[in-house]
């Protein structure tokens, strides 16, 4: 009998401590959660470029509030040494005079070993990308306009490289940022034609985009800003497909009006 007894205070304990375990592990995986959630949606969207409205009022004052900030150079091109650097951004803590120096400018690591060119991708908070030609000392920019964007996708094909980078130029969210609460275009840059090509709608967002089979065109899923503020909400918004040609730089429907028309109409009850 007091054996027994023995046995069910020793599975009452071990029951409560496994309880316990299990509670503060949970805690600790929810905050652990919460920081890189947190983390990654303040590099995701609050740490867009200041907006042009913004930038005006700065420079009546003859201020700034952001300098740029060298990343790890990336081997994009094994065979020519061709590097890419993406510029990001750091909000100072105080306005600075734009006459003083730039010494904010940081350069966040060394050049990287080869292997790394066969990422998919580079994520971050960027406003611009650096070509570098390593065996001549050539660099250029990409950009010539102010944008932000926090993902510079590489893919390889025969005979050619491209990059891919959905960012935003406008602060079309109106919230004194440009970041990617705002409408994003695509932009599509050739290492061999050494173009960048640019692909948006007017008041939509670049939502999403995937490769057709065995080709450079693509498929682009547009996001729709139905209630008119100025950014693109996935959860209550839709979407719409276009396909876009690399050669030509077309973008034609993939639903033709007739069937969209008749798909409303059904999904609303109006044609039976």
């Amino acid at each position: 009998m007091k054996i027994e007894k023995y046995n069910q205070k020793l599975l009452a304990v071990l029951g409560t401590v496994g309880v316990l375990f299990l509670i503060v592990a949970l805690i600790a995986f929810i905050s652990v959660t919460i920081i890189e959630h947190r983390r990654y949606s303040y590099d995701d969207v609050e740490t867009g470029i200041l907006s042009d409205e913004k930038i005006e009022e700065l420079q009546k004052e003859n201020k700034r509030e952001q300098v740029i900030s060298y990343k790890t150079p990336k081997l994009i091109d094994t065979l020519n040494s061709i590097y890419i650097v993406p510029v990001s951004h750091k909000t100072l803590n105080e306005e600075e005079d734009i006459s003083g120096l730039l010494n904010a400018i940081s350069v966040s690591g060394n050049f990287e070993s080869p292997d790394t060119r066969y990422s998919s991708g580079f994520y971050g908070t960027y406003n611009n990308i650096i070509v570098y030609h390593s065996n001549d000392g050539i660099n250029k920019k990409l950009f010539d306009k102010r944008v932000n964007f926090n993902t510079i996708n590489t893919e390889y094909f025969d005979k050619e490289i491209l990059l891919f980078i959905k960012a935003s130029e406008k602060d079309t969210h109106k919230d004194g940022v440009i970041n990617l609460k705002d409408f994003k275009s695509l932009y599509i840059y050739s290492f061999s034609q050494n173009e960048m090509k640019k692909i948006g709608i007017d008041g939509m967002d670049v939502y999403n985009y995937k490769f057709i089979n065995n080709s450079k065109n693509l498929i682009i899923e547009f996001g729709v800003d139905k209630n008119n503020d100025g950014q693109y909400q996935e959860y209550n918004e839709p979407t719409l497909i276009k396909k876009y040609d690399f050669e030509s730089g077309k973008l034609t429907d993939i639903i033709n009006e007739k069937i969209n028309s008749d798909l409303q109409k059904t999904l609303e009850g109006t044609q039976k």
